[in-house]
């Protein structure tokens, strides 16, 4: 099948498909045209694929753990590589829940600060200024 094919029936749009084969998370065989050709695999890949996105994983994490996929949920099998990749990003995302509870934390922290002083000598508050600042 092409691309748009796969698209239609994943509801992932060309640009990601094409990303994903770019990462090495899809392959295709390319026509005597030049177009890419997808065999059936390439549904579930890509299935298999989002859901691990959805995991915040990212496409490296998703390269390595691919090949051990089994089904669309996929289901991962208990390997000690896997699970100590899984172990790895799980701890990662845990060291960067940590980062933004502390920034969270302090930020009301300022803000509980600022409502006790006042603001009565202040000009208007232009949040405006903030949009150059990174979320």
């Amino acid at each position: 099948m092409r691309i748009g094919e796969l698209s239609r029936r994943t509801g992932v749009n060309a640009h990601q498909l094409r990303y994903y084969e770019a990462q090495g998370l899809l392959t295709a065989d390319r026509g005597t045209n030049g177009y890419r050709e997808y065999d059936e695999t390439a549904v579930l890949r890509v299935k298999q694929i989002r859901h691990l996105l959805g995991a915040r994983l990212s496409s490296e994490d998703i390269a390595y753990l691919l090949p051990c996929a089994v089904g669309e949920a996929p289901e991962l099998p208990g390997c000690p590589e896997l699970l100590a990749a899984m172990r790895s990003r799980l701890r990662r995302l845990e060291d960067q829940l940590d980062l933004l509870a502390r920034s969270r934390d302090a930020l009301a922290d300022y803000i509980d600060a600022a409502e006790r002083t006042g603001g009565d000598n202040y000009p208007p508050f232009d949040d405006t200024a903030l949009e150059c600042l990174p979320a």
